[in-house]
C-alpha cells in the first residue's frame, strides 16, 4: 500500500482528474490547495534579497497563484491506473509545469474507500 502523492500546477484541470479518477474506481483522494516555494519567495520578497529571484520570475506564469496537492492512499496495483488518470489528465508529466507524482510506502491504514471493491 502507498500514499499517492501528486502535485498538481494546472489547476484548471483538477475537476477533470478527479473526475477520471472516480471513472477509474480510484476514490479517496484528498485535495489541499498549496504554493511552491518559488512562487511564495517571488511574492514576499525583492530580487535583491534572494538574487536567484530574478532568473526564477522568468520560469513562472504569472497568472498561476495557487496549485493542488492530491493525497490519496492505494493498493500498489493500483499506482500505473492512478498514472494513466493523471497524465490522461493533465498530460505528460515529462513536460515543464505539468506537475510531480510521487509514492511513499505506508504499512498501516484503516478506514479506506472501497469503491468497485
Amino acid at each position: 500500500m502507498k500514499l499517492l502523492v501528486f502535485v498538481l500546477s494546472q489547476t484548471d484541470k483538477l475537476d477533470t482528474l478527479l473526475a477520471g479518477f472516480a471513472s477509474a474506481n480510484i476514490c479517496g483522494a484528498t485535495v489541499l490547495e498549496s504554493m511552491g516555494m518559488a512562487r511564495y519567495l517571488s511574492h514576499k520578497h525583492d530580487d535583491d534579497e534572494i538574487p536567484f529571484l530574478s532568473s526564477l520570475r522568468t520560469f513562472l506564469n504569472p497568472e498561476v497563484v495557487n496549485g493542488n496537492v492530491i493525497f490519496m492512499v492505494i493498493e500498489d496495483e493500483e499506482i500505473p491506473k492512478a498514472i494513466e488518470v493523471i497524465e490522461s489528465s493533465i498530460g505528460d508529466l515529462n513536460e515543464n509545469d505539468s506537475g510531480i507524482v510521487f509514492t511513499l510506502p505506508i504499512d498501516f491504514a484503516k478506514g479506506l474507500c472501497t469503491v468497485g471493491k
